[in-house]
């Protein structure tokens, strides 16, 4: 028994019925976003990260290359509060010789 325009019409009717004229376009935009962000997330699923990263990621300990020089600073006696990158560097190489 298959489905043909008749019985579509019906149910398109039914439906207008129940959700009404007005409803229609929220609920197919908001499908459409469920859609859209259902493909997101699947897509970050799939794409696997690269081994080599996932690797370094493991090796630093969860810690950012940032993260880890503060700590070499405070380690070293350095307060790296409110300081950028490029200034712990200095202040560490200076630290060191």
């Amino acid at each position: 028994m298959a489905i043909g325009p008749p019985e579509i019409a019906v149910i398109l009717i039914i439906f207008f019925l129940l959700f009404g004229a007005e409803r229609l376009p929220k609920l197919a935009r908001s499908m459409g976003q469920a859609k859209g962000e259902f493909q997101e997330g699947l897509n970050e699923v799939v794409n696997i990260p690269e081994k080599k990263k996932t690797f370094t990621d493991l090796d630093a300990g969860g810690r950012t290359p940032e993260q880890k020089l503060a700590d070499d600073a405070k380690n070293a006696g350095i307060d790296p509060t409110g300081m950028d990158t490029d200034s712990i560097k200095d202040e560490l190489e200076e630290k060191e010789d």
